[in-house]
């Protein structure tokens, strides 16, 4: 089968609804929730903003349009590699010069939801991965990862989509070792349905915050604030995660797509 023969068999999929597109998407308005760091760390991410320019009115007639104000990570958003120390060396670590072809991969989904209800605080380890490769196959070079944990129901609410108390945010993520592990596999990216790529915890690891060192080292990508990976095989679908072209960008709102057969 050619590459053409490939491609024409996509469309006509689209097309007949043998593949459908899931939208992992959050919307993004100023009920968007963020996070927030503690005051000693430095200034925070605003909530969205949406300032009306025009909406057929005095201002412009026949058109309708508005200016926004937004962190770069706020909402379902795509990691840079310079997003993070660890990453900041990378020549083609930021959103406009990172490979195109890196925004479209296989995706692999890695269901948590169960230990996620059953504890916030629950952690994906490498043995836990390893468990999921042994029932479904092994997690491809160039691939992406997501960690479904259903918690992109808490998003309507800061309050429950964040989940901090006096100790700190409490939410799921991986281990340390599940993020040596998958580095180690040579994966695209890793994703998940919380506000960050890391767990709630993850300022106390070693080293903190592991899934933005570790991936954003090795020159991959996170992708947070994901929805819907409840719709999702655990193989079989294709993932386009493509960041706005921000000049330097470290990160950006991102339209996140799944093609799913059948």
């Amino acid at each position: 089968m050619t590459a053409q023969n490939t491609l024409f068999d996509l469309a006509a999929g689209l097309a007949s609804g043998a593949i459908t597109v899931v939208d992992l998407s959050a919307p993004l308005g100023p009920e968007t929730p963020v996070l927030y760091l503690p005051p000693e760390i430095g200034v925070n991410t605003p909530n969205v903003e949406m300032h009306e320019i025009s909406w057929y009115n005095e201002k412009g007639p026949y058109w309708a349009w508005r200016w926004l104000k937004l962190g770069e990570h706020t909402g379902t958003h795509f990691d840079a590699p310079i997003h993070w120390i660890s990453g900041k060396d990378h020549a083609d670590g930021s959103t406009d010069t990172i490979p195109p072809r890196n925004f479209v991969g296989p995706v692999n989904v890695i269901d948590c939801s169960k230990q996620a209800a059953e504890n916030p605080d629950f952690l994906l380890s490498a043995d836990g991965v390893k468990a999921w490769e042994a029932e479904h196959g092994a997690i491809e070079r160039d691939s992406w990862v997501l960690m479904r944990t259903d918690w992109h129901h808490r998003n309507k609410s800061a309050e429950t989509f964040l989940n901090a108390d006096e100790n700190g945010p409490h939410s799921p993520g991986p281990s340390v070792d599940c993020m040596e592990y998958l580095v180690s596999k040579g994966i695209l990216g890793w994703g998940t349905e919380c506000v960050g790529t890391d767990a709630g915890a993850a300022a106390g690891m070693n080293p903190p915050f592991p899934a933005h060192f570790l991936m954003h080292q090795a020159n991959r990508y996170g992708l947070a604030s994901l929805a819907h990976l409840d719709r999702l095989p655990p193989k079989g679908a294709v993932l386009v995660a493509a960041p706005l072209k921000f000049v330097n960008g470290t990160g950006s709102p991102v339209r996140v797509l799944a093609l799913v057969p059948g």
